[in-house]
């Protein structure tokens, strides 16, 4: 497990920033992705550059390597050359997470068959209304679980003759995950802000405005 990263979740003044803050920003997310009051497919995109943000916030620009390549299908962010994954989920209970989106059943089943995880995830359970968290968890963990209940239980798999759209950790993996020892955890009450007034337009037209 990444030492750096574990100071996000000894720190008492970080955890209460990440309590306070993580909701609103993700609210704000959410109406800067969301038409007629459906979200689009970009939200996941965009939880996962505020949860880069904080950690750029955290270690400092020149410390997060954001640039990655294209092809990395598990790795988001590095910090001080440690790989980290960033999965996010609503939902009342913890659930399963995508690894990677494909629509290829041959390709979906040959990274299964040759996976091992590479590095640590940061997963954030997100539950309006009600408690979620921010969970660290990590490669050594998910070996651990990988290794012990094998990949009929880990994986949900692709059915045969239908067009997957990923491969996912199952419901079951997840959870045994979020309570396996090396996890780490910040818990977080999602209570939504009603009084926020933000207008996703309103700095796109700020610069319309600008000679």
């Amino acid at each position: 497990m990444s030492k750096k990263i574990l100071k996000i979740f000894n720190e008492k003044l970080l955890i209460n920033k990440i309590q306070e803050k993580l909701p609103f920003l993700f609210q704000l997310a959410e109406i800067d992705n969301s038409r007629d009051g459906k979200l689009g497919m970009e939200i996941g995109s965009a939880r996962e550059r505020i949860v880069i943000a904080l950690l750029i916030y955290k270690f400092g620009e020149k410390n997060v390597k954001t640039d990655i390549a294209i092809t990395e299908s598990e790795i988001d962010v590095i910090v001080y050359d440690e790989p980290i994954s960033i999965k996010t989920v609503t939902n009342k209970k913890v659930v399963g997470v995508k690894l990677i989106w494909t629509v290829d059943a041959q390709k979906a089943l040959a990274f299964i068959n040759n996976y091992s995880p590479e590095c640590d995830i940061l997963f954030v359970h997100i539950n309006w209304g009600g408690k979620g968290a921010l969970y660290l968890l990590s490669k050594e963990g998910q070996k651990e679980i990988l290794n012990k209940y094998g990949k009929a239980f880990y994986f949900k798999l692709p059915k045969p003759g239908t067009n997957p759209i990923g491969v996912e950790i199952t419901n079951e993996a997840i959870n045994k995950l979020v309570e396996h020892a090396s996890t780490k955890k910040v818990e977080i009450d999602w209570s939504r802000d009603d009084s926020v007034e933000y207008n996703s337009y309103a700095r796109w037209v700020e610069h319309w405005k600008e000679k």
